[in-house]
């Protein structure tokens, strides 16, 4: 293991002790704050993935992230399954549904492949929306003795669930890293960097982005799975929001730095301080946001962890090779 790596292991461990040790010195609502931000981060990772690595900007991924939540619902009304017990069957059937789509998004390039992204999205939505079963357009909550089986106490439930969501921000940049650090990850990084030159020096773009799309839609749908534990109730509405579960995330990335796993990290330390410092002053706060974005963009079209890069040098997770003598 080289230096470097070790650096990135031995940071990511600290991290996951401080969070993991959070419960003893942190209150209830920092708690579900930390789960929060931990869980957005790990959208983030996925989403800057598939559209900073793989080139292709999807604006429909708050699919998957319902398709999760109304796993978890289904599979534990519907099929008495333990709600953990859920989670494999989330990846599966959205890796499925993410399959099926790719065989008519991917005839799509550009703002047409988006949009596609996006239509893509809201018939999912209309669909569940669509079934009085599973709660039609008003919802469905998980019962009490499914809440139970988490764990006993609800001082517990909390933990389980923010253990669960800071497992996933943590390991989902874990993963993230180790993969572009592999064999397949030099392939996404050439694909980022150049798409020609990758395809000159044998890179399969059609099999990269497929898989790549299938992968990150399902665990984006285990992640969306576990936000819905949390929340204990889903419906179309917050399920498929495309404020909360694209938009949201897609400022994130450019803000911290698309192509870029550090921009991830900063990008939702930037949402979630402004989000909690100015939520309270309604449109004001949404007003603020788009003139970060826009800020941002213009003077560094890699994000604020571009700016850092290319002013100070600084790589938290330092992805690039240097050829040995």
């Amino acid at each position: 293991m080289s230096n470097t790596t070790l650096r990135v292991v031995l940071g990511l461990t600290v991290a996951a002790l401080i969070l993991a040790t959070a419960p003893l010195w942190a209150g209830r609502a920092d708690l579900r704050l930390i789960g929060e931000m931990m869980s957005y981060l790990a959208l983030a990772v996925l989403w800057n993935l598939l559209a900073g690595y793989a080139g292709l900007m999807s604006v429909g991924q708050h699919a998957f992230v319902g398709l999760g939540g109304y796993v978890l619902v289904i599979g534990t009304v519907s099929m008495g399954l333990p709600p953990l017990a859920t989670l494999p069957i989330a990846f599966v059937v959205a890796g499925l549904a993410a399959a099926a789509f790719a065989l008519l998004l991917f005839r799509l390039v550009g703002a047409y492949f988006a949009i596609g992204t996006w239509v893509a999205a809201e018939s999912v939505a209309l669909v569940f929306a669509g079934v009085p079963a599973w709660g039609g357009g008003a919802g469905i909550s998980l019962p009490a003795d499914v809440v139970r089986s988490i764990a006993e106490t609800r001082e517990m439930r909390e933990f389980v669930v923010y253990w669960l969501l800071c497992g996933l921000g943590i390991g989902t940049l874990s993963a993230a890293y180790t993969l572009i650090r592999s064999k397949p990850g030099l392939a996404l990084m050439a694909l980022r960097d150049n798409p020609t030159a990758a395809v000159s020096v044998g890179v399969n773009i059609s099999r990269i982005r497929f898989w790549t799309y299938v992968m990150v839609a399902a665990l984006t749908s285990v992640v969306g799975a576990i936000i819905f534990l949390q929340k204990l109730r889903v419906s179309p509405q917050a399920a498929f929001s495309l404020q909360d579960w694209t938009v949201a995330v897609i400022f994130i990335v450019v803000i911290g730095g698309i192509g870029r796993l550090e921009g991830a990290i900063v990008g939702t330390a930037v949402y979630f301080l402004l989000r909690e410092t100015l939520s309270g002053y309604g449109v004001f706060y949404l007003i603020v946001l788009g003139v970060v974005a826009i800020l941002v963009v213009s003077f560094s079209g890699r994000g604020i962890w571009g700016l850092v890069e290319r002013h100070l040098g600084w790589s938290l997770l330092p992805t690039g090779r240097r050829m040995s003598a």
